[in-house]
């Protein structure tokens, strides 16, 4: 039930250094055809300190084992034809360039880490993040035939030492119907209104980011004068997104809305695909007339489902604004495990608000609509459903089938990754540097060729 340190040397998708200032031209590791240098482990050491870590020499060993790893896999996809698609590139490419934006608190911060633009950073590890995808890749066409039956999870669960069987707290299985305040173009009006009188203090000449510090209700942007820095057309909702790239640099936008509410937009200047804007924010705060009319629409659904007219899954999938839970048939995933896509939550890891409203709720019964308010701060009204619920326990099969079988799927996984490896070790030429050659992880690399 454990992760093996096995898996763990086979995650390809690493990190790229944004803070490494010093290169080094000396040779880590050969493998087949293709080079490691000392200065690739150097910068994702340097980034294993920039995030908190304290100093330990002895994890350039495992940065070297993933760089080994992912050599293997990329050289044996173009053997087998592997390939990813450019836009596959860029989009990984943009979504690292967010991460990084973020940690380094703004696009102009991370560019005098880098000392160059973003773009031409973007251009520079393009060649990696491509290499990764394709190792990737491979790796799952390894394991694409791998199956388990439910005699291996037996097995698999059979060999578990008993001392060592996980303990499970209480976990629950909970579902949820949300309905959001709809307004009418007349509810709006007022917040359309207040959005286009600021606009038009603006075109009179006041100033932007004075008015945006006093007025817009982004508390992201709202200090800096609404000002957002640098982004591309990844980041933004599509009609944010639309209009930024629509106007040109100093233009004014008209009033318009997004799922966050009315904007005024400018654009302060473009580089290549990306824009350089500032937006005063104007929410749109339901009405009780709204309010009323979610109320009693929520109403009428719990009535359907309490009288079983209609099933709980049915009628998230119809009538549930939540877009994480509607597609799941109004389950909620457990947010710790979301690849596993797994509906069991531990309670401790529960939304307060939802954990109070099962903890003393009956397996298959619902709670009352209620109003609450969502994470973005809005507010709609919903009722939760308990569909299971088990208590404190060491693992077995009658409960936790799913999990061993989970656990007993990677382990095969990991066993069948492994024994690819043992063998493309033995067939292929490996020198690592005397430096590494103590690692006792890098031990089988190093023995790979006698």
């Amino acid at each position: 039930m454990r992760k093996t340190l096995g898996i763990l040397l086979l995650t390809v998708i690493t990190s790229t250094n944004l803070f490494a200032q010093k290169t080094l031209d000396k040779i880590a590791a050969v493998v087949g055809g293709a080079v490691i240098l000392q200065s690739d482990i150097e910068n994702q050491y340097a980034q294993y300190q920039a995030q908190g870590n304290k100093p330990d020499e002895s994890v350039k060993c495992y940065f070297l084992q993933q760089q080994l790893t992912q050599k293997l896999l990329s050289q044996q996809a173009v053997i087998d034809s592997i390939t990813v698609t450019d836009e596959q590139v860029d989009d990984e490419v943009n979504r690292r360039m967010r991460v990084f934006i973020q940690r380094a608190g703004g696009q102009e911060r991370l560019e005098q880490f880098l000392n160059r633009s973003v773009l031409q950073y973007k251009d520079e590890i393009r060649p990696d993040v491509k290499e990764q995808l394709v190792a990737n890749k491979m790796q799952g066409k390894i394991t694409e035939k791998v199956s388990i039956t439910p005699l291996e999870v037996k097995r698999y669960y059979e060999h578990i030492p008993k001392d060592s069987l996980p303990y499970f707290n209480t976990e629950v299985e909970v579902g949820e119907i949300v309905v959001n305040p709809k307004l009418t173009k007349a509810e709006k009006e007022s917040f359309h209104d207040k959005a286009e009188a600021l606009r038009l203090r603006i075109k009179g000449g006041e100033d932007f980011a004075t008015l945006a510090r006093l007025y817009s209700q982004d508390p992201g942007s709202a200090g800096d004068g609404g000002d957002l820095g640098f982004f591309d057309r990844t980041v933004m909702a599509k009609e944010f997104t639309a209009m930024a790239f629509k106007l040109k640099p100093g233009e004014l936008s008209q009033v318009f809305e997004t799922e966050f509410g009315f904007h005024i937009l400018q654009v302060v200047e473009r580089r290549g695909e990306q824009v350089h804007a500032r937006h005063i924010l104007i929410k749109i705060d339901p009405p009780a007339s709204s309010l009323a009319r979610a109320k009693a629409h929520i109403d009428s659904i719990y009535q359907d489902v309490v009288a079983k007219k209609i099933p709980f899954s049915a009628a998230a999938s119809l009538y549930s604004d939540d877009n994480e839970t509607k597609f799941n048939g109004g389950m909620m995933l457990n947010a710790e495990n979301v690849s596993a896509r797994t509906t069991y939550i531990p309670t401790d890891k529960l939304d307060p608000s939802i954990f109070l409203a099962v903890d003393t709720m009956k397996v298959g019964n619902y709670s009352k609509p209620e109003i609450f308010t969502a994470r973005d701060g809005k507010q709609g009204y919903r009722f939760v459903y308990l569909k299971s619920k088990t208590g404190p326990h060491k693992a077995n099969l009658d409960e936790d089938f799913a999990k061993i079988k989970d656990a007993a799927f990677e382990d095969k996984n990991n066993k069948t990754v492994s024994e690819w490896f043992e063998k493309r070790r033995k067939s292929t030429y490996i020198r690592i540097d005397p430096e590494y050659q103590t690692c006792p992880q890098l031990k089988i690399w190093t023995t790979a060729q006698n």
